[in-house]
This record gives C-alpha cells, structure tokens and sequence, in this order.
C-alpha cells in the first residue's frame, strides 16, 4: 500500500506559539535579566570546551531511564554535532512507554521540537514540545491526547521534563540564542533507554516481550537513535499515515 509522510525536523511553515515572535518585539524584563545574567557564562563554557560561539544549531536529547537531557551543539549543516552539557532531570513520572492520554502521567518518546517560549511559566522558565504530533495522534486518545509538555524549571513534574531553575535559564538562552541565528526547528527527542546500553536494553526488552505495539515502536526510535550514534547528525524524518517513525533521508 502506498505510504503518505508528514515530513519533519524540515525548513517548512509552522504555524508559532505567539511567545515565539518575541524577537521582534524585544526580550522581557525577565528574559533580559536571565541573558545578562547566562550569556557569560556560556561563552566561557564555550571557550573552555574549544567549541565557536554563538552556536549555530542545537539538538537535545532525552533518556527517561537514566534521567537526563543532552545537549549538543554545531556551528555548520555539514559538521558533526558535539556534546556541550549533560542536564539532571530532577522529577520523573510515569514509566517507560509513550503517552497516550491526558493525565497519564507519561513523559512522551517520540521526535518533538521546541514550539513555545516562555519567561512566565509558573516553573520559573519552560520550553513547549509539539506533544501531541502526527503520531501521537494516530495511537493517543482521539478526544484527550492530553499537551502542555515542557522542558521546565523547579522539580516537579506531571510528565513534563523538570531541570531545575539554573539549568532552565541556561538552555532557555542558549535556545533563544540558536533561533535568533536562524534555526528555527529546535529538535528534541526523547527516548526511553540509550539502546546501546545492555542492562537498558534489557529492561525494555520485558516492556516491548509481552507488547508487540511497542516493540515496533521501540524499534522506530532505536533507528533514529543509531542513526545519530553512527553520524553525530540528524536524519529527516517522516511519519506515515500507520503512525510510524521512518528515516526519509540518510
């Protein structure tokens, strides 16, 4: 049967949060005491692990396993990406598996990109995921997918992804700092277990035996996963009408 895909993590037109055309209007006063307050210190960061400032393109990566939030950085579309910083997350909810429905209490998994910022979170600062997207809904609830997933300050969380307020303000100027240089598609994937880990691979393996759904599943995100592994660069993309994951373009 012929396959139709959405194509993502693409130059293509969106349609922005409002609190994304702040560049236009000017940082808030929050937002421009956290930039006079950050921005130094990521410079010296920068200078310290030899890596050119201001990057040109950030990518973070999530594993709900082990509780963190990569970020990785470049400064061309045709260099390889470098790791930069390694995030706690400091509050977990749910288990492994995607979410499917409002107040699951899952942290999805799946290929999101940032899609709102915002200085007045009542979690001090947060980034909105695209949750839920063309996949999520085709498997979650048709009337309540469930949304408002962030990448956010404090520790607390209710399937959100919670870094404290340091590490907010940090990777919130960084990221406003990358799209003022012309990325507009921050992407941000998030995985159950690093699959080239074995005790990880085995611990998911107990999920996927009993739950040939997400196996498939599981599988999508491990090519995605390998893929980066191998190249330290991003494919496209592309979901199909079933909902799968599918490299478009190596």
């Amino acid at each position: 049967m012929k396959q139709c895909f959405v194509a993502i993590l693409v130059l293509s037109v969106f349609t922005w949060n409002y609190a994304l055309a702040q560049d236009a209007k000017g940082l808030t006063k929050k937002e421009q005491q956290v930039f006079n307050k950050r921005e130094k210190s990521l410079i010296q960061q920068f200078r310290e692990a030899n890596l050119s400032w201001p990057a040109q393109q950030l990518y973070l990566r999530s594993f709900k396993q082990d509780g963190v939030l990569e970020l990785w950085v470049k400064n061309s579309l045709g260099e390889p990406f470098v790791l930069f910083k390694t995030y706690n997350i400091c509050a977990l909810s749910g288990k492994l598996g995607p979410k499917r429905r409002e107040g699951d209490k899952q942290v999805p998994e799946g290929i999101y990109y940032i899609n709102e910022f915002n200085p007045n979170s009542d979690y001090h600062f947060s980034l909105g995921l695209n949750y839920p997207n063309q996949s999520d809904l085709v498997f979650a609830d048709s009337k309540s997918p469930g949304g408002e997933i962030y990448i956010h300050g404090q520790c607390a969380t209710v399937g959100c992804i919670p870094i404290l307020n340091s590490p907010i303000e940090e990777l919130y100027v960084l990221a406003s700092i990358v799209r003022k240089q012309g990325q507009d598609i921050i992407p941000v994937h998030i995985f159950p277990i690093r699959f080239n880990n074995q005790q990880s691979a085995q611990a998911i393996q107990m999920l996927v035996g009993s739950n040939p759904d997400y196996m498939r599943f599981a599988s999508q995100l491990k090519e995605i996963y390998d893929y980066f592994e191998q190249y330290k660069q991003l494919p496209i993309i592309g979901i199909t009408q079933e909902g799968a994951y599918k490299i478009l373009s190596r």
